[in-house]
């Protein structure tokens, strides 16, 4: 069974043929209509919206491969299956001359007219989607990962492009070469595109040269979402990068804040991303900063979980990551974020701060 129900328009003028294809869509899921002419089916064209068009070639008035010629000049985007009884090689090279997206020789087996018309309504769909570019900014290595690893995830599985900016490479933390090759691993991961800056541990400015480096980075990929730290934290660099974002990406649609280790009882999210189906990522993600393992007690796997665990009585699902959502100009785009951020929780009761932590004392990362 298909995912969703596809409409498919079937042009073939052989009642047997027509009845076999008909029974194969309509038992794996889908919706087809059965015309025997290209005039038929250029009528039904204009008044009803289809996923994908199935035509034989031999037909009354008007070849398939000229319809699909016609078709293609208007509706490039729709993908056509050409089908035949001759096998002959040039037909197979005029239909792929005139745009067909597939070439079927009959008979067709029910497995391979499922599959073609499966895959390729799902790659028109895929590219049809309008997608996000999502920038993720964080003061040292695994900041990213900790705080919306899971929702990178989520972005990448909807088709979104991922850049991770890190602004540090984590001096005080552990050797700068490993940290270096623990962010790039966990960037490919994802198939995320990394900046990593070099700016000084532990004394990140909130000003310049910090704001310039992520200007030039926003100027550079366009950014639809930003994440970042919340201003919410005990950590001298999350608070300071979280300062510079405010400045720099002040054009960009979505600007939201991610949960640190170090944020304080302050943090107030009001939108909860479940990460469902991405918390085993996010673990991956996470073990690539094997330096790291042994001396932070919260990137062990019991501890990542039970925190999105207790987020997700908040939002949906079994799994979540909080966010405090500072600027939302997109209503949150229908693709990504309705499947990465979509579980929006703006009207939840969150977290009330009962007490304060102190703040201002310069941390380690």
């Amino acid at each position: 069974m298909t995912d969703s129900r596809y409409t498919i328009l079937v042009v073939e003028d052989d009642p047997d043929a027509a009845g076999y294809m008909r029974t194969v869509l309509e038992r794996s899921g889908m919706d087809p209509h059965v015309v025997s002419n290209p005039q038929a089916a250029l009528a039904l064209l204009n008044s009803k919206t289809f996923d994908l068009i199935l035509t034989d070639i031999e037909l009354p008035g008007m070849t398939g491969l000229e319809l699909t010629e016609r078709v293609k000049k208007t509706r490039p985007d729709l993908p056509i299956v050409v089908m035949t009884a001759h096998a002959t090689l040039d037909y197979a090279v005029n239909a792929l001359r005139l745009q067909a997206d597939e070439f079927l020789f009959k008979p067709i087996r029910k497995p391979q007219l499922v599959e073609v018309v499966t895959r390729l309504v799902e790659q028109a769909r895929a590219a049809a989607r309008p997608t996000n570019i999502v920038l993720a900014i964080g003061a040292h290595p695994d900041d990213v990962e900790i705080g919306v690893g899971g929702t990178l995830a989520a972005h990448q599985a909807a088709g979104d492009q991922i850049v991770i900016l890190t602004m540090s490479r984590g001096a005080r933390g552990g050797a700068v070469d490993n940290r270096q090759d623990e962010s790039l691993a966990a960037a490919e991961l994802i198939g995320a595109r990394l900046f990593l800056n070099d700016l000084e541990d532990t004394r990140i400015s909130a000003g310049d040269p910090t704001v310039g480096i992520i200007e030039q980075v926003v100027a550079e990929v366009h950014p639809t979402i930003v994440y970042t730290h919340s201003s919410n934290d005990r950590h001298q660099d999350h608070v300071a990068v979280h300062r510079a974002v405010s400045v720099a990406t002040r054009r960009v649609p979505m600007f939201a804040c991610y949960q640190s280790p170090s944020a304080t009882v302050d943090f107030r999210p009001n939108r909860f991303v479940s990460i469902d189906g991405f918390t085993d990522t996010k673990l991956a993600l996470l073990a690539s900063f094997a330096s790291q393992a042994g001396i932070r007690d919260y990137l062990a796997p019991d501890f990542v979980l039970a925190t999105a665990r207790y987020w997700s009585r908040y939002g949906g699902g079994v799994y979540a990551e909080p966010l405090e959502v500072v600027r939302d100009a997109t209503g949150l785009r229908a693709n990504a974020t309705s499947q990465a951020v979509g579980h929006a929780a703006t009207s939840l009761t969150t977290p009330t701060s009962t007490t304060s932590e102190a703040e201002g004392s310069v941390l380690d990362d």
